[in-house]
């Protein structure tokens, strides 16, 4: 499966309405506050067919680099930025469901906080800086424990982002190579978890 249908999986499982059963009873369809129709699974949705986006230009670049720098490029995939995670984060923001919505406020104003943060140091945009100048911004706020209480936010802001960028880059086919993943593929024989990954997780 890839990225997209992976995309359309979600928002189908995201907008559908629960189901309560009881014995002998017909199942009866429990009526949500309405985020419109389900997704048609076998449509391909543009970026923003479903729902407005969120992201202005400015913030749009903040995000690509912020991606680019969690997710560098390496000798076994492009970086997160390459792959326009940004662009799947901006998607997840914006859509009209209860956790994606508390993620828009987090993440916008974690943006904000960049671009501010990047001028106050800088006198550039987040996205305008070297990678140098951009990790001295993200080493302080990259561990919520260790951040400065005046940094908390931003520190909320950089994990959920972090996450978010982690799992919109895994779930393409790039990032799935890059973790190894081969999918449903036939094996005649199955070797086991390495020996190595038995002796961290101590069962070797």
């Amino acid at each position: 499966m890839d990225r997209r249908q992976t995309l359309q999986w979600m928002l189908a499982a995201s907008a559908a309405m629960g189901v309560e059963v009881s014995a002998g009873a017909t199942p009866a369809v429990r009526k949500g506050k309405g985020y419109g129709t389900d997704p048609q699974l076998t449509t391909t949705y543009r970026s923003g067919k479903l729902w407005p986006l969120t992201f202005t230009a400015d913030q749009a670049r903040a995000a690509q680099a912020l991606c680019g720098l969690i997710i560098p490029a390496d000798e076994y995939s492009p970086s997160a930025a390459q792959l326009k995670v940004h662009l799947f984060i901006d998607e997840w923001i914006s859509a009209p469901y209860p956790d994606q919505l508390k993620d828009k406020d987090v993440i916008v104003a974690g943006l904000g906080w960049l671009d501010a943060e990047s001028r106050l140091r800088f006198g550039k945009r987040f996205a305008e800086l070297d990678v140098t100048a951009q990790s001295q911004i993200a080493d302080d706020i990259c561990w919520v424990q260790k951040a400065k209480p005046e940094r908390a936010a931003a520190a909320r802001f950089f994990k959920r982002f972090r996450d978010l960028t982690a799992g919109g880059f895994y779930t393409t086919p790039e990032g799935s190579k890059d973790l190894g993943f081969v999918g449903n593929v036939p094996s005649v024989t199955f070797d086991g978890p390495p020996l190595k990954v038995l002796q961290i997780v101590g069962v070797a």
